[in-house]
């Protein structure tokens, strides 16, 4: 493929530590060794260099890529502005991007719910861990929920970034069960015990809590990657709100479930 051809890929980033190096590593490799074929065309950050060493050593990795790298630091914004820090940051981040005109941007670490005008702009993905339909909020909050509700299946999905946390409609997704081997002994581990007690007495150290983390956390990066993959071959897109497979016909969202259990038994077999 013609490089000016090439999907472009916009990336953006707060770069905060090693998961977010490790993401943009994977998502470059997977580049660089063609199972993409696409380029990131620049990589934004609402940080900027000094800021702190996480995000220094995620521009260095960026920079070693010779990715253009875009820094607006809204911390700066935050304390010159105050409460009005947010329209006048997105101002001037939408006049550095002006320049570019990526098909797919996927926000991979961004510590910043996107604002309206980049939202509308730019057809933006975000993750988050749980199946199309289940719990919000955070991965921490969302597997308390799904033990709350004693859940049979749970999953991964990119859904379409809003000014709104987590109200974005599901564009991609994987799912998982939470029956059979290893999760039907943890979930009876705890038969009588309310989930409050659970949180009290054990915590995030709950075994059964470890499992689902596990299970989700081995998905993500996947998904990311195989999302990126699909938009770039043209089996999924966005048109307007609606997304479509590579007939034009539109669909609930695109399934990727059997991709990604291809991609990760290896790693939850260890």
């Amino acid at each position: 493929m013609d490089k000016k051809n090439e999907y472009k890929i916009g990336w953006f980033s707060s770069g905060r530590g090693e998961g977010s190096r490790d993401l943009l590593r994977t998502a470059w490799r997977s580049i660089a060794e063609g199972e993409i074929r696409a380029e990131i065309s620049f990589i934004f950050s609402n940080r900027e260099p000094g800021q702190a060493a996480g995000s220094d050593a995620f521009f260095e990795l960026v920079n070693s890529y010779h990715i253009p790298l875009i820094n607006v630091s809204s911390r700066k914004f935050r304390d010159k502005f105050g409460e009005e820090w947010r329209p006048k940051f997105e101002e001037e981040a939408m006049r550095r991007l002006e320049g570019f005109h990526p098909d797919l941007c996927v926000l991979a670490g961004y510590m910043l719910i996107a604002g309206e005008e980049v939202c509308q702009r730019y057809p933006m993905l975000n993750l988050h861990p749980a199946a199309p339909g289940g719990p919000k909020g955070t991965w921490r909050e969302v597997i308390w929920q799904l033990m709350e509700q004693n859940a049979s299946q749970t999953g991964v999905m990119m859904h379409r970034a809003t000014p709104q946390l987590d109200e974005g409609p599901p564009v991609t997704y994987c799912t998982f069960s939470l029956r059979g081997k290893p999760f039907d002994k943890l979930w009876k581990a705890i038969e009588g015990r309310s989930i409050a007690e659970v949180k009290e007495q054990e915590g995030e150290d709950n075994p059964l809590f470890r499992q689902i983390r596990k299970h989700g956390l081995t998905r993500e990066f996947p998904l990311i990657i195989t999302t990126i993959k699909a938009f770039s071959e043209g089996r999924v897109r966005l048109e307007g709100d609606q997304v479509v497979d590579h007939n034009g016909k539109p669909i609930k969202a695109y399934d990727l479930t059997e991709e990604i259990d291809e991609k990760v038994k290896e790693a939850l077999a260890e």
